[in-house]
């Protein structure tokens, strides 16, 4: 997730429109509405960062990890899922569950080519104790 999209989604955890992080920012709605967009610098960053109460380091982490939680000014404790990353698990998840059922049926082959073997060796075995036990 990029920067930008970081701040978005945090806005919107938040429950701001873009005017009233505009307001926040002491800045025009579209020059906030830029940052949003990706056009931004980094001391702008520091101030959002500081308007979310959280580092610069922080917020480029957010959304990075599974439940971002945070404790906003009003003192509500909200959680916001990051969706794309639990996509992104499911997909890494069900591609390692592919690769051991594609492992466990090949096992299961080689086990009943095992089985297979071993019933010819016995018949092999018992024709020969037959022929030279007459």
């Amino acid at each position: 997730m990029k920067v930008h999209e970081k701040i978005r989604s945090m806005r919107q955890s938040k429950g701001w429109s873009q005017p009233d992080m505009a307001e926040k920012l002491d800045m025009s709605v579209n020059g906030y509405a830029n940052i949003e967009r990706g056009e931004t610098d980094v001391q702008v960053l520091e101030k959002i960062a500081e308007t979310f109460g959280m580092d610069l380091l922080e917020l480029l982490n957010f959304g990075e990890k599974n439940v971002f939680y945070w404790n906003g000014d009003n003192n509500h404790l909200i959680k916001s899922l990051q969706s794309t990353h639990f996509s992104e698990e499911k997909n890494e998840c069900e591609h390692e569950l592919d690769k051991a059922r594609l492992l466990l049926q090949q096992q299961e082959k080689e086990i009943a080519y095992l089985k297979e073997i071993n019933s010819l060796m016995k018949k092999e075995s018992a024709m020969s104790k037959s022929t030279n036990n007459p």
